[in-house]
């Protein structure tokens, strides 16, 4: 009779990066259920579950992880979180944190592209009214914090108020990549200050980024080929995500250019209430290319099955670039940090990234109307962060509640 050998058990060490994967997976979950206000707020809910509570990274990490995103093109969010999962846990843990991040708006989304007609556009805007003061909450504490561990140098200081100033002033997509790497330069002339270290080899892993650039062309050929709609959307989205910089706002109008006024796949009315959505839903902005794919499907004979098609093609279009971007990215990131240049320049990187912040609350808080009741709730919200007793969700719930009943 044949001896059955037993694969040997996993080691302590395995079971315990598992168990942590598992973990993080459960609050990235969390984040993308309760993550309403858009990216700055977005980096306020990570700073304050993922490093405050859990202590996966630092604030200088997540910092650095997000002023990359930035420079880069696609959801700034997206690409932060899931640059944490792959410094966790590799690829796979990355790839799971992006599917987990994104899933529940995208399913939304989806359904809303599939029942549009019947969408209670009262009850969206009723959804909305208390959700973005405090969302605006969650962004001036993530500056308050930020600022706290960033400010340590005149220099750092006057970066943060100038970014601030200008971000705010002039509300560009290329300014804040701009802004990023000008930060970066200012500081990168104390690199003297700083002691020299051994250096390993750079290597860069070229495969990400020219995997990015052949599904672009491709796409592109092979879309104006075969003129199949679903080839064509997500080379469209593709497109759209692979060459903007500023997130979902700076999206927005590119989309009602290309999908409302000159290809006519939905109506403005249409779009508006989708985008309103999205404002309202946790999770990424970039959800609205789901919505919108769903729509762009509806006619030509492709039914229920196609609509679900053209919503999962948006969904890969538009998230696929950031994630293969990311990747290429942040591999050799931390090699250049070994080089005293890199070094000095992430406090000017990081300075100018607390600057943004900043920046970001206060232009978020601009539209809303100058009520008691918001300012009260930005306020409320802020004061409640601070005490830390109250998780985060309970904040949103109630908002959300609230919203419904009042």
């Amino acid at each position: 009779m044949e001896e059955v050998q037993l694969a040997p058990p996993p080691r302590r060490g395995q079971r315990t990066r598992r168990v942590r994967g598992l973990i993080f997976l459960k609050d990235v979950a969390a984040l993308s259920l309760s993550s309403f206000g858009g990216p700055q707020a977005h980096i306020a809910m990570m700073m304050r579950l993922l490093v405050e509570k859990r202590r996966y990274l630092t604030t200088a990490e997540l910092l650095e992880i997000s002023a990359l995103c930035q420079i880069l093109p696609g959801p700034a969010s997206t690409q932060t979180i899931t640059a944490i999962g792959f410094r966790l846990g590799g690829p796979n843990l990355a790839y799971l944190t992006t599917l987990i991040w994104i899933l529940p708006s995208v399913v939304i989304m989806t359904m809303a592209g599939l029942s549009i007609s019947y969408l209670d556009k009262d009850l969206v805007t009723r959804l909305m009214q208390y959700i973005q003061p405090v969302a605006v909450g969650f962004v001036f504490y993530s500056a308050y914090k930020i600022g706290r561990k960033v400010v340590q140098t005149k220099t750092s200081t006057a970066l943060i108020v100038a970014s601030a100033l200008i971000a705010y002033f002039f509300q560009l997509p290329w300014v804040l990549p701009l802004l990023l790497l000008a930060g970066g330069l200012i500081t990168t002339f104390r690199y003297r200050k700083l002691p020299q270290q051994e250096k390993k080899p750079l290597h860069i892993k070229w495969a990400n980024g020219i995997l990015w650039l052949a599904v672009l062309l491709v796409a592109a050929l092979v879309g104006s080929y075969t003129k199949l709609l679903p080839v064509r959307l997500f080379e469209n989205f593709y497109r759209n995500s692979s060459l903007v910089f500023g997130g979902g706002q700076v999206l927005a109008p590119l989309f009602y250019a290309e999908f409302v006024e000159f290809k006519h796949y939905l109506s403005g009315p249409e779009f508006l209430s989708g985008y309103g959505l999205t404002q309202a839903l946790p999770g990424p902005n970039f959800s609205l290319a789901a919505y919108i794919g769903a729509l762009a499907m509806r006619t030509g004979g492709y039914g229920l099955s196609g609509q679900l098609l053209g919503a999962a093609v948006g969904t890969v279009g538009i998230f696929l670039p950031g994630t293969l971007l990311i990747f290429f990215a942040i591999r050799f990131w931390d090699h250049l940090k070994q080089y005293r240049v890199v070094q000095a320049s992430l406090e000017g990187i990081n300075a100018v990234a607390a600057g943004l912040v900043w920046a970001a609350a206060l232009l978020l808080y601009h539209p809303l109307p100058d009520t008691t009741v918001n300012i009260v709730l930005v306020a409320v919200t802020f004061l409640v962060l601070l005490w830390e007793k109250i998780p985060s969700y309970v904040l949103i719930g109630v908002a959300l509640v609230a919203g419904v009943l009042i």
